[in-house]
Protein backbone atom coordinates (compact mmCIF):
# COMPACT_ATOMS: atom_id res chain seq x y z
CA UNK A 1 0.00 0.00 0.00
CA UNK A 2 1.37 3.44 -0.68
CA UNK A 3 0.65 5.32 2.23
CA UNK A 4 3.51 6.95 5.09
CA UNK A 5 2.00 5.36 7.79
CA UNK A 6 2.47 1.79 9.45
CA UNK A 7 -0.66 -0.92 7.79
CA UNK A 8 -1.81 -2.17 10.59
CA UNK A 9 -2.08 -5.96 11.06
CA UNK A 10 -5.55 -7.48 9.74
CA UNK A 11 -6.31 -8.88 13.37
CA UNK A 12 -5.84 -5.06 14.65
CA UNK A 13 -8.22 -3.61 12.18
CA UNK A 14 -10.67 -6.58 13.09
CA UNK A 15 -10.81 -5.42 16.69
CA UNK A 16 -10.98 -2.05 15.48
CA UNK A 17 -13.88 -2.83 14.20
CA UNK A 18 -15.50 -4.12 17.71
CA UNK A 19 -15.62 -0.68 18.61
CA UNK A 20 -18.15 2.51 17.99
CA UNK A 21 -16.26 5.15 15.95
CA UNK A 22 -17.25 7.58 19.21
CA UNK A 23 -15.15 5.47 21.44
CA UNK A 24 -12.33 5.34 18.38
CA UNK A 25 -12.51 9.16 18.30
CA UNK A 26 -11.91 8.83 22.51
CA UNK A 27 -9.13 7.11 22.05
CA UNK A 28 -7.54 9.31 18.94
CA UNK A 29 -7.67 12.30 21.22
CA UNK A 30 -5.46 11.11 23.62
CA UNK A 31 -2.91 10.16 21.25
CA UNK A 32 -2.95 12.81 18.59
CA UNK A 33 -1.19 16.48 18.45
CA UNK A 34 -4.03 17.72 17.25
CA UNK A 35 -6.85 19.77 19.00
CA UNK A 36 -9.90 17.54 19.86
CA UNK A 37 -11.78 19.91 17.81
CA UNK A 38 -9.52 19.65 14.18
CA UNK A 39 -11.45 18.91 11.32
CA UNK A 40 -11.00 15.23 11.25
CA UNK A 41 -14.79 13.77 12.08
CA UNK A 42 -17.86 14.84 9.93
CA UNK A 43 -18.78 18.11 9.60
CA UNK A 44 -21.86 17.67 8.29
CA UNK A 45 -24.86 15.45 9.33
CA UNK A 46 -24.28 12.20 7.51
CA UNK A 47 -26.60 8.84 7.38
CA UNK A 48 -25.67 5.26 7.98
CA UNK A 49 -28.34 3.63 6.09
CA UNK A 50 -27.10 -0.12 7.12
CA UNK A 51 -26.74 0.64 11.25
CA UNK A 52 -27.84 -3.32 11.40
CA UNK A 53 -23.76 -3.83 9.77
CA UNK A 54 -22.02 -2.43 12.51
CA UNK A 55 -18.82 -0.06 11.97
CA UNK A 56 -16.69 -0.46 9.22
CA UNK A 57 -12.87 0.36 9.17
CA UNK A 58 -10.49 0.75 6.18
CA UNK A 59 -8.06 2.29 4.13
CA UNK A 60 -9.41 5.51 1.80
CA UNK A 61 -9.67 5.20 -1.97
CA UNK A 62 -11.16 8.19 -3.49
CA UNK A 63 -13.08 9.20 -6.60
CA UNK A 64 -15.21 12.73 -7.45
CA UNK A 65 -18.14 12.06 -9.23
CA UNK A 66 -20.78 14.71 -11.14
CA UNK A 67 -23.96 12.97 -12.20
CA UNK A 68 -25.59 16.27 -13.50
CA UNK A 69 -23.10 16.29 -16.03
CA UNK A 70 -23.88 14.13 -19.61
CA UNK A 71 -20.13 15.17 -21.07
CA UNK A 72 -18.47 13.19 -18.28
CA UNK A 73 -19.43 10.17 -19.86
CA UNK A 74 -17.51 11.29 -23.37
CA UNK A 75 -14.03 9.36 -21.56
CA UNK A 76 -16.21 6.14 -21.21
CA UNK A 77 -15.58 2.98 -21.16
CA UNK A 78 -12.25 3.55 -20.11
CA UNK A 79 -12.52 5.63 -17.27
CA UNK A 80 -14.26 2.77 -15.96
CA UNK A 81 -11.93 0.59 -16.97
CA UNK A 82 -9.14 3.11 -15.00
CA UNK A 83 -10.86 3.85 -12.22
CA UNK A 84 -11.79 0.60 -11.49
CA UNK A 85 -7.34 -0.49 -11.72
CA UNK A 86 -7.20 1.94 -9.58
CA UNK A 87 -9.27 0.55 -6.96
CA UNK A 88 -7.81 -3.34 -7.65
CA UNK A 89 -3.92 -1.81 -7.13
CA UNK A 90 -4.90 -0.75 -3.55
CA UNK A 91 -4.48 -3.35 -0.89
CA UNK A 92 -7.76 -3.86 1.39
CA UNK A 93 -10.04 -3.32 3.70
CA UNK A 94 -10.86 -0.20 1.60
CA UNK A 95 -13.19 2.24 2.02
CA UNK A 96 -14.38 3.92 -0.94
CA UNK A 97 -14.73 8.21 -0.12
CA UNK A 98 -16.81 9.96 -2.86
CA UNK A 99 -17.17 13.68 -3.59
CA UNK A 100 -19.97 14.49 -5.42
CA UNK A 101 -19.61 18.10 -7.36
CA UNK A 102 -23.45 18.38 -7.71
CA UNK A 103 -23.79 18.58 -3.63
CA UNK A 104 -25.48 20.31 -1.80
CA UNK A 105 -28.36 19.04 -4.75
CA UNK A 106 -28.67 15.14 -5.55
CA UNK A 107 -28.82 14.62 -9.40
CA UNK A 108 -27.89 10.75 -9.27
CA UNK A 109 -26.59 8.49 -7.41
CA UNK A 110 -22.64 6.46 -8.32
CA UNK A 111 -24.00 3.38 -5.98
CA UNK A 112 -26.27 0.56 -6.49
CA UNK A 113 -26.16 -2.96 -6.41
CA UNK A 114 -23.60 -3.50 -9.24
CA UNK A 115 -21.42 -1.14 -7.90
CA UNK A 116 -21.48 -2.33 -4.37
CA UNK A 117 -20.67 -6.01 -6.00
CA UNK A 118 -18.04 -4.86 -8.11
CA UNK A 119 -16.56 -2.96 -5.32
CA UNK A 120 -17.11 -5.61 -2.49
CA UNK A 121 -15.45 -8.06 -5.00
CA UNK A 122 -12.16 -5.43 -5.20
CA UNK A 123 -11.77 -5.67 -1.32
CA UNK A 124 -13.83 -2.67 -0.52
CA UNK A 125 -16.20 -3.04 2.48
CA UNK A 126 -18.42 0.20 1.98
CA UNK A 127 -18.57 4.05 0.65
CA UNK A 128 -19.19 7.39 2.42
CA UNK A 129 -20.78 9.26 -0.06
CA UNK A 130 -21.01 12.69 0.01
CA UNK A 131 -24.05 12.51 -1.61
CA UNK A 132 -26.85 9.90 -2.76
CA UNK A 133 -27.08 6.26 -2.39
CA UNK A 134 -29.93 3.54 -4.14
CA UNK A 135 -30.61 -0.08 -3.94
CA UNK A 136 -30.44 -0.58 0.01
CA UNK A 137 -31.46 -3.91 0.62
CA UNK A 138 -29.22 -4.86 -2.32
CA UNK A 139 -26.30 -3.12 -0.93
CA UNK A 140 -26.51 -4.51 1.93
CA UNK A 141 -26.95 -8.63 0.86
CA UNK A 142 -23.87 -7.42 -1.00
CA UNK A 143 -22.04 -6.68 2.53
CA UNK A 144 -21.01 -3.28 1.54
CA UNK A 145 -22.26 -0.66 4.01
CA UNK A 146 -22.46 3.01 2.85
CA UNK A 147 -23.02 6.39 4.49
CA UNK A 148 -24.56 9.47 2.66
CA UNK A 149 -26.51 12.15 2.46
CA UNK A 150 -29.39 10.65 1.37
CA UNK A 151 -31.25 7.98 -1.19
CA UNK A 152 -32.53 8.96 -4.55
CA UNK A 153 -34.09 6.63 -7.63
CA UNK A 154 -31.50 7.50 -10.39
CA UNK A 155 -28.11 6.80 -11.47
CA UNK A 156 -28.39 10.11 -13.81
CA UNK A 157 -24.63 10.75 -15.59
CA UNK A 158 -22.72 9.06 -12.74
CA UNK A 159 -19.11 7.85 -14.02
CA UNK A 160 -15.83 8.04 -12.19
CA UNK A 161 -14.07 11.77 -13.23
CA UNK A 162 -10.97 12.22 -11.49
CA UNK A 163 -9.60 9.02 -8.57
CA UNK A 164 -6.95 8.61 -6.10
CA UNK A 165 -6.93 12.37 -5.54
CA UNK A 166 -7.79 14.37 -1.90
CA UNK A 167 -11.60 14.36 -1.78
CA UNK A 168 -13.80 16.42 0.66
CA UNK A 169 -16.82 14.50 2.02
CA UNK A 170 -19.36 16.26 4.40
CA UNK A 171 -16.86 19.33 5.37
CA UNK A 172 -14.03 17.02 6.14
CA UNK A 173 -11.15 16.73 4.08
CA UNK A 174 -9.57 12.51 2.89
CA UNK A 175 -6.45 11.82 1.22
CA UNK A 176 -5.97 8.32 -0.24
CA UNK A 177 -4.87 5.86 2.07
CA UNK A 178 -5.77 7.41 5.45
CA UNK A 179 -7.48 4.88 7.62
CA UNK A 180 -10.92 4.97 8.15
CA UNK A 181 -13.48 4.15 10.60
CA UNK A 182 -17.52 4.61 10.59
CA UNK A 183 -20.53 4.10 11.67
CA UNK A 184 -24.70 5.09 12.38
CA UNK A 185 -22.46 8.01 14.31
CA UNK A 186 -20.53 9.45 11.76
CA UNK A 187 -17.01 8.88 10.89
CA UNK A 188 -13.31 9.62 12.07
CA UNK A 189 -10.40 9.93 9.48
CA UNK A 190 -7.05 9.06 11.39
CA UNK A 191 -4.14 11.74 10.67
CA UNK A 192 -1.53 10.16 10.17
CA UNK A 193 1.21 8.83 12.30
CA UNK A 194 -2.06 8.28 15.05
CA UNK A 195 -2.88 5.11 13.23
CA UNK A 196 -0.20 2.43 15.67
CA UNK A 197 -1.66 3.88 19.15
CA UNK A 198 -5.22 4.20 18.27
CA UNK A 199 -6.41 0.29 19.08
CA UNK A 200 -4.32 0.16 22.65
CA UNK A 201 -6.21 3.85 23.51
CA UNK A 202 -9.39 3.15 22.73
CA UNK A 203 -9.52 0.61 24.74
CA UNK A 204 -7.86 2.06 27.46
CA UNK A 205 -10.35 5.16 27.46
CA UNK A 206 -12.96 2.43 27.82
CA UNK A 207 -11.91 0.63 30.26
CA UNK A 208 -11.43 4.26 32.31
CA UNK A 209 -15.09 4.92 31.77
CA UNK A 210 -16.66 1.76 32.57
CA UNK A 211 -14.23 1.10 35.67
CA UNK A 212 -14.61 4.47 37.03
CA UNK A 213 -17.64 7.47 36.35
CA UNK A 214 -19.84 4.51 34.85
CA UNK A 215 -19.64 1.97 37.30
CA UNK A 216 -19.99 5.42 40.00
CA UNK A 217 -22.96 6.32 38.58
CA UNK A 218 -24.57 2.88 38.31
CA UNK A 219 -23.80 1.50 41.82
CA UNK A 220 -25.83 4.86 43.26
CA UNK A 221 -28.91 3.07 44.16
CA UNK A 222 -29.88 3.92 47.64
CA UNK A 223 -27.67 6.69 48.00
CA UNK A 224 -28.63 10.27 49.17
CA UNK A 225 -28.30 13.31 46.41
CA UNK A 226 -25.07 14.01 48.24
CA UNK A 227 -23.26 10.89 48.74
CA UNK A 228 -24.59 10.19 44.95
CA UNK A 229 -22.48 13.62 43.51
CA UNK A 230 -19.40 12.65 45.73
CA UNK A 231 -19.37 9.29 44.72
CA UNK A 232 -19.33 10.47 40.89
CA UNK A 233 -17.33 13.43 41.74
CA UNK A 234 -14.13 10.91 43.37
CA UNK A 235 -14.66 9.07 40.31
CA UNK A 236 -14.34 11.51 37.82
CA UNK A 237 -10.91 12.86 39.46
CA UNK A 238 -9.68 8.64 39.72
CA UNK A 239 -10.68 8.72 35.98
CA UNK A 240 -8.33 11.82 35.41
CA UNK A 241 -6.05 10.23 37.13
CA UNK A 242 -5.96 7.11 35.16
CA UNK A 243 -6.25 8.89 31.88
CA UNK A 244 -3.38 11.78 32.92
CA UNK A 245 -0.85 8.48 33.94
CA UNK A 246 -1.58 6.63 30.82
CA UNK A 247 -1.39 9.21 28.29
CA UNK A 248 -0.38 12.39 29.56
CA UNK A 249 -3.30 14.18 28.85
CA UNK A 250 -5.54 15.77 30.95
CA UNK A 251 -8.18 13.26 31.10
CA UNK A 252 -10.79 14.52 29.07
CA UNK A 253 -13.79 12.45 28.61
Amino acid sequence: MSNSHRELLHAELLQLKRWNTPTIYNGWEQITSLDAAAPVTNLEETRDFMPQMGPMVGYAVTVVIQPSVKAHKANLPTAWSDYRRYIASIDGPKIVIVQDLDRPQVIGSFWGEVNANVHKTLGCVGAIVDGAIRDVDEMTNAGFKALARRLCVGHAHSTPVQWGCPVEVFGTAVHPGQLVHADKHGFIVVPPGDESKLLAAAIQMDQNECNTIIAAARSAHGLTRDETLAQIDQAAKEFGHRTREQFGRRGEH
